[in-house]
């Protein structure tokens, strides 16, 4: 089914200054801006220009001319009797010739191309507690495709702590979020089937769906968050059955779904047949006072919210432990299509984060308090090297998603890069060649290292006597 927009729904994304003249070209740049940031996806058709003058209040020649212009430029396809639909010109009018390949791990930059913290100070305690158990599990097999008990019990504890009742029995332990993402979507996934996502996302989501040969839907979130609107009737018009979320401190954007909104996504998500993949990796990462929300699985009645969670955010990524909640029937399906992969995640790895379980409410203290200040070392720096740049500070998370002057990302990262810092640009996190405009700038590095960095990158490139980087790659 094809995806659309209304007139009612595109008048409301388009900003075009009031007097700005003339008004055809101001209103081709909001569209096109739309599309290079990601908020109107590709391949969605735009309304008829007679209905989009009407919604605008303007005459339909002014937007016949600035759909004419778009579509000289790249951004609009058009077919007698079918209507027009959102593109994008080729990558080299984009500036974006060159793919991004994998960089070597030390290259002497500073790595803002990274939003994952460093280890927890309570680590040391919880290697200790579990090198204390660990012998008594040698004697087992050591192989447990679901995860130890000890483990499942501390992660169904939390949830229900959380609002949601969960049984051991509805968590499989993975090796990372990653491995949960890569099982679910080759469970529920196949060539060709429409995987909902949002722009921007989680990067590696983008990976697997592609490996997957999915077909990948992607639906926009605006600055102030998700309309549901949008979200919902991509849902329909797809007919996508599988659809991946970040509900909480988003990533990259660290927007916070609010209460209503979840609701809601749930009840599309039921109405639609939608199962909805929801990546709970930051959930734990609150740095002000927002209160709880509820688990978006809390809406929940017939088994189709499935959450991915991960140890490695809240305590540290070298722990390569993550999990699943979902059914209990799904939960055996997963082990038996795991145990094709790696059969079990690491018995010493799995205790440890057991006993970090245990303090829980310490870790999350001392995350609000270095994330806290590194945040506001971040904020500082850029508004006194680089007021021009905008964005909102997220209530907890770990990144800013910051939104340059012009589609020039491609060229901030090189030169940071020969200034010695490595950034993440918006185009990773999206599809299309979109989102060129955008930089994600994470705050968990220390607040010494980010404000060097932002120096950096506000310095004339090559000040600082660095190479630039030839290659760079996606990361968490």
């Amino acid at each position: 089914m094809d995806r659309y927009l209304s007139a009612s729904q595109l008048a409301r994304l388009v900003e075009v200054p009031s007097g700005a003249r003339p008004y055809y070209k101001a209103l081709a740049g909001a569209v096109r801006g739309l599309i290079l940031d990601g908020r109107l996806p590709v391949k969605v058709r735009v309304p008829a220009e007679r209905h989009l003058a009407e919604a605008l209040g303007v005459s339909r020649t002014t937007v016949t001319t600035a759909y004419d212009r778009l579509r000289a430029d790249g951004y609009l396809e058009s077919r007698q009797g079918s209507g027009s639909w959102t593109t994008l010109p080729g990558p080299a009018a984009l500036g974006l010739e060159n793919p991004w390949v994998a960089a070597p791990d030390d290259d002497g930059l500073l790595p803002l191309h990274s939003a994952a913290p460093s280890a927890t100070g309570l680590l040391g305690e919880a290697i200790a507690e579990a090198g204390q158990a660990y012998h008594r599990y040698t004697l087992g097999t050591g192989y447990d495709p679901v995860g130890l008990v000890t483990l499942r019990e501390a992660i169904a504890d939390r949830y229900c702590s959380r609002g949601l009742a969960t049984r051991p029995d509805q968590i499989i332990v993975t090796t990372g979020a990653q491995q949960a993402i890569h099982l679910l979507m080759t469970l529920l996934s196949g060539p060709g089937d429409p995987v909902l996502i949002e722009s921007p996302t989680y990067p590696h989501i983008l990976d697997v769906a592609r490996m997957r040969g999915a077909r990948l839907v992607p639906v926009g979130i605006p600055a102030d968050g998700w309309h549901m609107d949008l979200l919902t009737s991509a849902m329909r018009q797809s007919a996508a059955r599988l659809a991946y979320v970040i509900p909480d401190f988003h990533n990259p954007t660290g927007h916070l779904m609010p209460d209503g909104d979840r609701a809601e996504l749930v009840a599309a998500a039921r109405r639609y047949d939608t199962t909805l993949l929801v990546d709970e990796t930051w959930v734990e990462l609150a740095i002000d006072d927002v209160g709880a929300r509820a688990p978006l699985a809390s809406f929940d009645t017939d088994g189709r919210v499935i959450g991915i969670g991960s140890a490695s955010k809240l305590w540290w990524g070298g722990l390569r432990i993550g999990w699943i909640r979902g059914t209990a029937a799904l939960v055996r399906r997963l082990a038996v299509l795991r145990a094709a992969v790696d059969i079990a995640s690491a018995v010493f790895d799995q205790l440890v984060v057991a006993a970090l379980f245990g303090r829980m409410e310490e870790t999350r203290a001392e995350r609000r308090r270095t994330l806290g200040a590194s945040r506001e070392a971040l904020v500082a720096a850029l508004r006194e090297e680089l007021p021009s740049w905008s964005y909102t500070v997220p209530a907890g998370g770990g990144s800013l998603w910051v939104r340059l002057g012009a589609p020039v990302a491609t060229s901030v990262v090189e030169a940071a890069a020969s200034n010695g810092v490595r950034l993440a640009p918006g185009a990773w996190f999206g599809v299309e060649g979109t989102l060129e405009r955008y930089l994600r700038l994470p705050f968990t590095q220390p607040p010494a290292v980010l404000e060097d960095a932002i120096r950096r990158i506000a310095a004339p490139p090559g000040e600082y006597g660095h190479r630039p980087a030839t290659s760079l790659t996606p990361t968490l």
